[in-house]
């Protein structure tokens, strides 16, 4: 097992969690938009097929060493379980289901990175802070959502609406999963495992569109500018700066620290629907708000300690180190 061990700066760190936690946050809003019109294989296959090439000409252009066998296997195994299965489960879901009842499903996933990340047992299972802050956190989703998942619920439910939940608790444990299968498996440039992350996705898209007949009834000329704008962001924005941080975050950051991203993005998306689309927040949905903040902050805090603590003790065993070398330097002197 190869572990990426990197030293990142702090700005570049909270720059990548930014992009991450409000980029992300806003592409529920964008793949709903899409999915109206365009078959959700197709535009899967669209999307990450032109972020593939557009990555790929970025790796040319930066003379990266594109061709390892090994890492395009790695990339490939962990772009279908993170992109296909993961983010397909939202794609065809938002068909189906509200975006709201969605983003309650997608914020499970820190709990599936702590259930996942065997390597990480001992630490995230016997530290209170972290478990603490994970279950608030999905706590204060619900909190969020409870109101519009309800409303939903209690409308007249269908078989295709189950067969939606069930597939985004699948995709949720595949995403973990892959995230995961990329933080210990991966090496070298995280660009290029990027890029053949994003191929892999975008050729198991275009099977499954011919698979399940999308391209018989689609009319390109139908699919309306919004649509395809929508595409667009998902290619310039989700794909390329939102995935990018992501896979890079995961090589420089824990895992489960990274996966908070899962709870903020309801948030934002919230958020965005407020400023931008003139929705209104309830008193239960603030509380929510401020809950998932919290839990944020507690995981956070705990990963702090942990790393403070992990510094002082190498710096404690050093300084001691120092000290035996100066002892038996004065006893040869002596």
């Amino acid at each position: 097992m190869s572990i990426v061990k990197k030293e990142a700066s702090t700005l570049m760190v909270v720059i990548a969690f930014a992009t991450v936690y409000l980029v992300w946050g806003s592409t529920y809003f964008f793949i709903q938009k899409a999915v109206q019109q365009i078959p959700p294989f197709i535009m899967g296959a669209l999307r990450f097929i032109a972020a593939g090439i557009l990555l790929l000409a970025w790796c040319f252009l930066k003379k990266e060493n594109i061709w390892n066998r090994q890492q395009i296997k790695t990339a490939a195994i962990s772009g279908v379980l993170l992109l296909f299965i993961g983010n397909g489960a939202v794609i065809w879901a938002e068909q189906k289901l509200p975006s709201s009842l969605v983003a309650v499903l997608v914020s499970a996933a820190p709990i599936w990175f702590v259930l996942l990340d065997k390597p990480k047992w001992r630490e995230n299972l016997t530290s209170r802070d972290i478990i603490l802050g994970l279950v608030v956190g999905f706590i204060g989703v619900i909190l969020l959502f409870s109101e519009r998942v309800s409303a939903a619920l209690s409308s007249s439910g269908s078989m295709a609406q189950v067969l939606g939940l069930l597939i985004l608790i699948v995709g949720s444990i595949s995403w973990a999963g892959g995230s995961l299968y990329a933080k210990y498996k991966s090496n070298g440039s995280a660009i290029v495992s990027t890029t053949w992350q994003m191929l892999a996705a975008g050729v198991a898209f275009s099977i499954f569109s011919l698979v399940n007949n999308e391209w018989s009834d689609f009319q390109w000329q139908a699919v309306t500018s919004t649509a395809w704008l929508s595409v667009v962001y998902l290619i310039i924005m989700g794909s390329l700066a939102g995935y990018s941080a992501y896979v890079w975050l995961l090589q420089v950051r824990p895992a489960t620290q990274v996966s908070t991203y899962a709870y903020v993005n309801p948030v934002v998306a919230v958020l965005l629907g407020v400023f931008f689309a003139g929705e209104h927040m309830s008193l239960l949905q603030i509380i929510g708000l401020a809950v998932i903040l919290t839990s944020v902050l507690l995981i956070n805090l705990a990963k702090h300690r942990k790393e403070k603590q992990a510094a002082g003790n190498k710096s404690f065993e050093a300084k001691k180190n120092m000290v035996v070398v100066n002892k038996k330097e004065e006893a040869v002197f002596d």
